[in-house]
């Protein structure tokens, strides 16, 4: 006599077969005599003193574990965390596992003490709290975690500065309508990207599997779409794929994106912080909307910074506390330039700071510039290189080396230094030096030959010499002045004289295309009487004769005085 491990009911062992091919409506034993619990059942009966049903042998030798292994069963199988929700404990009344479970799933000493016991109480009907040992590990990793990986907003409505999923956000109308296609999600570091494809997989219900293009290969990409067909086809659950920095990954790797996404087999969300029309394949972009995520104001992040540091440091006023203030949090949003990922983790060194004891604001601000000197794609990265220029422009030698030691020493591209110098040379030193741009081109191509750390040798000998070297401006105010002339109106559509025009065929030449061109070194000296500008413009000035300009700095002025 076994128990039938669908129904639960007494059968005959040499008819389980037949029974089962029945439905289990033949060979039930109506009243079967009762019996010892088996190992590891708990001893305990019913009010009658006939064994429970929870209490039973599962099931004959064949179908049983072997008894070293054998466990108690609870009464519920613990669900498993989705989607960032804790799992919990759902009744099952056929007393069964499903293969991925498997013996001791529910107590991480395997299911003989701890959980296995709390769970056979039949009194407790509802849901259990989740484990000790899976609390611990929570709490462990929310508080090893980043602060602004702890305060990634949950739903839509927490995302600041982006219109695309605000209330009347065309992204967002989308997702609560359940018709969100593929999309590609493009904008700069910091601006919610990440944030956006877990609230959307929260909000759709949908399976979320998050990758990397840095990590992920094509091998594991299939894999995942396989596994996306197969959850369709047994659940009717959708499948959302969210690949992060999926520029990364090259023409060929983004091809195995196209059959799965244009049958809708997956749902992907793409991040990347590059334009998509140069780094994802058209036909990819066919098949998916590309939003563009706008860059965070200022305003934004700091309603971002308020909101981490009440979470942080509870407090029951208005105002934040000292040092930690308005005029602080606006230090640390300008800072950021846009990217609230690099805004709290400022803020998470200064809360850091702060509970050291006794630190002012400035020397806050001071500890917190010495983390963040130089941002190669931010402000400092014009800001610096501008006072570079100017330095060399006003001849002050001194400056300039500082300003290009305060580049190489944050990690600015030395060909980046070298190619503003080629242009100073030309720009600033101009004609009153013509051999400084060889001297520049020159530096440009050691720097780029030798590389850091000795090329900040040439860097130094041409930022000095283009420094003490005289300055003239008439050959980039004579182009500045032909720029202004071509935006007159008529005047870059005046014909060009027929005599400077090119004769290549037959038919040009009867027209007499160059008929009358006096071809200069013909001639002695190579002068001759001749006309190059059109018949509009003649005796009009762009090259003046002056190499720098006539204004007299006052505060000068006063101090020779």
């Amino acid at each position: 006599m076994v128990e039938c491990p669908v129904c639960t009911k007494q059968v005959q062992s040499s008819k389980i077969n037949d029974h089962l091919d029945s439905s289990c409506q033949t060979f039930i034993i109506e009243n079967p005599p009762t019996s010892s619990p088996g190992p590891g059942i708990s001893a305990s009966t019913q009010a009658n003193g006939s064994v429970s049903a929870s209490q039973k042998r599962p099931a004959s030798t064949f179908f049983q574990t072997p008894s070293s292994k054998r466990q108690a069963t609870p009464h519920g199988v613990l669900t498993p965390i989705v989607n960032g929700a804790p799992g919990t404990l759902k009744p099952n009344p056929a007393i069964k596992r499903s293969y991925d479970e498997g013996p001791g799933h529910d107590s991480p000493d395997g299911g003989a003490n701890g959980e296995a016991s709390a769970v056979n109480n039949s009194d407790n009907s509802g849901p259990t709290p989740q484990s000790p040992v899976t609390k611990r590990a929570r709490t462990k990793t929310n508080r090893v975690a980043p602060l602004a990986e702890r305060m990634r907003p949950e739903n839509l409505d927490d995302i600041f500065g982006q219109e695309l999923v605000g209330p009347n956000g065309v992204l967002r109308s989308l997702i609560e309508t359940n018709r969100l296609p593929s999309v590609i999600l493009w904008g700069a570091s910091g601006t919610g990207k990440t944030t956006i494809a877990r609230c959307i997989a929260n909000q759709a219900g949908s399976r979320f599997v998050e990758m990397n293009a840095t990590s992920s290969g094509v091998a594991e990409c299939k894999k995942l779409f396989t596994d996306a067909a197969n959850e369709l086809a047994l659940t009717g659950r959708k499948t959302i794929i969210f690949c992060d920095e999926i520029h990364r990954f090259s023409k060929s790797q983004q091809d195995v994106f196209l059959k799965p996404v244009e049958a809708g087999t997956i749902t992907l969300i793409g991040a990347t912080t590059e334009n998509p029309s140069f780094k994802v394949v058209n036909a990819l972009l066919s098949r998916c909307r590309t939003f563009t995520l706008q860059k965070l104001t200022t305003e934004d992040i700091q309603q971002i910074l308020t909101r981490a540091l009440r979470s942080e440091l509870p407090y029951t006023s208005s105002a934040p506390p000292p040092p930690l203030d308005e005029e602080f949090l606006a230090y640390l949003a300008n800072f950021a330039d846009g990217d609230a990922r690099t805004a709290l983790n400022l803020l998470e060194l200064a809360i850091s700071l702060a509970n050291r004891g006794e630190v002012t604001k400035e020397d806050m601000k001071a500890s917190l510039t010495k983390t963040l000197v130089y941002d190669r794609a931010g402000d400092q990265h014009y800001d610096t290189i501008s006072a570079f220029h100017k330095s060399v422009r006003g001849s002050d030698p001194d400056a300039a080396l500082y300003y290009l030691a305060r580049m190489l020493q944050s990690g600015e591209d030395p060909l980046f230094i070298a190619r503003r110098m080629v242009v100073i040379a030309s720009e600033d030193v101009g004609l009153a030096d013509n051999s400084l741009l060889s001297l520049a081109t020159s530096t440009f191509t050691a720097t780029q030959q030798i590389g850091m750390p000795e090329a900040r040798i040439p860097l130094a000998h041409c930022a000095v010499a283009l420094s003490m070297a005289p300055k003239s401006t008439r050959a980039y105010r004579g182009l500045n002045n032909a720029f202004a002339a071509l935006r007159e109106p008529g005047v870059a559509a005046l014909p060009i004289p027929i005599h400077l025009r090119n004769a290549p065929t037959r038919l040009m030449r009867e027209l007499g295309y160059g008929k009358e061109y006096k071809y200069n070194p013909n001639y002695k000296d190579g002068e001759v009487k001749q006309d190059y500008l059109p018949d509009d413009l003649l005796g009009r000035k762009f090259l003046e004769d002056r190499d720098l300009g006539t204004e007299i700095d006052l505060d000068l002025a006063m101090e020779d005085a």
